[in-house]
C-alpha cells in the first residue's frame, strides 16, 4: 500500500470529481471514511500501481490520485471531456543513440520532433525498439512501461507545454489506470530533468485541400534532391505495367466475361499463378483443385472481385519493397491482404441495397498503403526520416508525421499516382480520404470503408498506429452495427496464418 503521505488529499477535493470522474458510490464512501479516520487513500480500486511507481512517488512525498478505467472514459474520451485535455496527457518515450538512452515526457496532442530534439541535446537519437520496450518493461515487471520516469539514472526531458497545465494525467498501464498529479506534484516527479521545447502541436498538422499543390510545394522544397521538373517527371514513377493497362481497359469494356479476362490474367504467368495461389487459400475454402483463373473467377472470387484484385496485384509489382520501415511495421503484403479481406467482409455485411461494388472495396484494400512504397520511391532519404519520427510517435498517425517533414503525405502522394494512371475514381478517392471519416465529397463510402477496415485492424494489433474507436455515424453510414464489425475482424483475426500465408505468395 503506497504511503499515507502520498495519498493525502482534501475531502472537499473527493466530492467535487465524484461527478466528473464518475467514481462509483462505495469508493467515494471508502474515501471519505479513510479521510475521517486520517488515512486519507485516494484510491479508486483494488488494483495496486507498479511497485516501481508507489515507491518513487513515496520516496519523493507526491500526493496522487489514481483514476481507474471503469471510473473514467477511455483515453480518447477522456481527452475530448471536459475533465481533462489532450495536453494533460502524458506518454513517455524512450530513445537511444551511442551515448546511452533518454527519456522524453511529451503531451498526448503532440509530435515528438526527433531532429529538435537531437539538435537541442547534441545526439543522434532514436526510439527504441519494440523488444527494447518490452524487454524493459519486463526488468520492472510491468506489462508495459508507464508514462513515468523509470529511475533517476538515464537523462529526462520533458517537453516545456507540460509545466503549463493545472494537473496532467500519466498513464500507468494496459487497463487504463491514470496517475492524476497537480502541477506542483509534478514538477517533484521531474525536478531533475530538463524543459526543453521539441513538441509539434497535432493542431497545426491538417490535410491539404488542394493536394496537386500540396505535392508541387513539397516538391519545390527539395532543391537539394534536383526536383525540379514538372509533376510527372518530378516523381520519377515508372509507367503504368501493360497488363494493369490493359486490365483498366478490360474493365470499362460492357462486353467482357470470363473468357477474355481469363486469357488476359493467364498471358502474364506469374500474375496467373498469384491469382490463382489466392483462390486456392483455405481462407475462401474452395472445394476442390483451382487449377486456373477461370476456375478462379467462376467458382471461387467472381469476375468483379478477380479483375480488381489482378490489377491491384500487377500494380503492387510496379514498385519494389523498401528496405527501411519502423521497427514492428506489417509488411507490406500482409496489411494490403488484411485491409482487402476486411473491406470485402465489410461490404458483405452491408445491406444490399447500400454495397458498393466489392471488387473496387477489395481493390481499394490491396492498394491502401501503396502511398508507403511510393514515399521511399520518391524520398528515400526523407524515407528514413519518416521511419525514425514514426517509432518516436507511435500515438501520432503517420499521415501527420509525414505532413510536418514533407508537406505532403503517402496517401495523397498515392492518388496522384492513381490519378495520372487512370484508376478507377473510386480507388483514387479511397486512397486519398481514408484517414478522414468525415469526409463527404465524391465515392466517400469507399474512403469511410478503408477508415473503419483500417481501425479495426489496428484495434487487433494487426497493423500499426493509434487505434480511433468507430463513431456511430461511421456505422450508421455503412449501415452495419459494431456486431457485425466485431464479426468481420474476429474472421480475419482467426484466419489470420491463413492470410499470412496469401501475403507470403505475393512476396515470393
Amino acid at each position: 500500500m503506497p504511503h499515507p503521505q502520498a495519498l493525502t488529499c482534501q475531502i472537499s477535493h473527493i466530492h467535487h470529481n465524484l461527478h466528473k470522474t464518475r467514481y462509483i458510490p462505495h469508493v467515494a464512501a471508502f474515501a471519505a471514511a479513510t479521510m475521517l479516520s486520517g488515512m486519507a487513500h485516494c484510491e479508486v480500486s483494488s488494483m495496486p500501481l507498479p511497485p516501481s511507481v508507489s515507491e518513487r512517488l513515496s520516496s519523493q512525498g507526491i500526493d496522487y490520485q489514481i483514476i481507474e478505467a471503469a471510473e473514467i472514459a477511455p483515453l480518447h474520451q477522456l481527452c475530448s471531456s471536459e475533465q481533462a485535455s489532450p495536453s494533460q496527457i502524458v506518454k513517455l518515450v524512450v530513445l537511444q543513440d551511442s551515448l546511452g538512452h533518454l527519456q522524453a515526457l511529451i503531451p498526448a496532442d503532440s509530435l515528438l520532433d526527433l531532429s529538435r530534439l537531437s539538435e537541442l541535446k547534441g545526439r543522434n537519437l532514436v526510439a527504441i525498439t519494440p523488444q527494447q520496450h518490452e524487454e524493459m518493461a519486463r526488468s520492472q515487471g510491468l506489462e508495459q512501461l508507464p508514462a513515468f520516469p523509470l529511475n533517476d539514472s538515464l537523462p529526462l526531458v520533458v517537453e516545456k507545454r507540460l509545466i503549463e497545465a493545472d494537473s496532467l494525467y500519466l498513464e500507468m498501464s494496459i487497463s487504463g489506470q491514470h496517475l492524476k498529479l497537480t502541477q506542483s506534484e509534478f514538477a517533484k516527479l521531474v525536478s531533475h530533468g530538463s524543459i526543453a521545447d521539441f513538441c509539434i502541436s497535432l493542431n497545426r498538422l491538417t490535410p491539404n485541400d488542394n493536394d496537386r499543390a500540396a505535392v508541387e510545394s513539397s516538391v519545390q522544397r527539395f532543391t537539394k534532391l534536383r526536383i525540379q521538373r514538372r509533376l510527372e517527371e518530378t516523381l520519377e514513377m515508372p509507367p503504368l505495367p501493360e497488363t494493369a493497362e490493359q486490365i483498366i481497359q478490360l474493365r470499362i469494356d460492357p462486353e467482357a466475361g470470363v473468357g477474355e479476362l481469363a486469357e488476359l490474367v493467364e498471358r502474364d504467368p506469374s500474375l496467373a499463378a498469384q491469382v490463382v495461389s489466392w483462390a486456392s487459400s483455405p481462407y475462401y475454402a474452395a472445394p476442390g483443385a483451382i487449377k486456373s483463373v477461370h476456375d478462379a473467377v467462376v467458382r471461387v472470387l467472381g469476375f468483379d472481385l478477380v479483375i480488381n484484385l489482378a490489377l491491384g496485384l500487377a500494380l503492387g509489382r510496379t514498385l519494389k519493397l523498401p528496405q527501411d520501415g519502423p521497427h514492428g511495421v506489417t509488411p507490406f503484403w500482409q496489411q494490403s491482404v488484411y485491409c482487402a479481406v476486411t473491406m470485402e467482409g465489410l461490404v458483405k455485411a452491408m445491406p444490399s441495397e447500400r454495397r458498393p461494388s466489392i471488387g473496387l472495396a477489395y481493390l481499394s484494400g490491396l492498394l491502401s498503403n501503396y502511398g508507403y512504397l511510393v514515399l521511399a520511391h520518391i524520398f528515400p532519404p526523407y524515407f528514413n526520416v519518416i521511419c525514425r519520427n514514426i517509432e518516436a510517435n507511435s500515438h501520432v498517425d503517420p499521415h501527420l508525421i509525414e505532413q510536418h517533414i514533407l508537406s505532403v503525405d503517402r496517401e495523397t502522394l498515392a492518388s496522384q499516382l492513381m490519378d495520372c494512371w487512370s484508376m478507377p475514381e473510386e480507388v483514387i478517392q479511397a486512397l486519398r480520404w481514408q484517414n478522414y471519416p468525415d469526409y463527404q465529397g465524391d465515392y466517400n463510402l469507399y474512403a469511410r470503408l478503408l477508415y473503419a477496415s483500417n481501425q479495426l485492424l489496428r484495434s487487433v494489433g494487426l497493423i500499426q498506429g493509434p487505434v480511433h474507436d468507430l463513431d456511430d455515424k461511421v456505422y450508421e453510414e455503412l449501415g452495419i452495427s459494431p456486431v457485425d464489425a466485431l464479426q468481420v475482424i474476429n474472421r480475419v483475426v482467426a484466419q489470420k496464418d491463413e492470410l499470412r500465408q496469401m501475403a507470403r505468395n505475393l512476396e515470393g
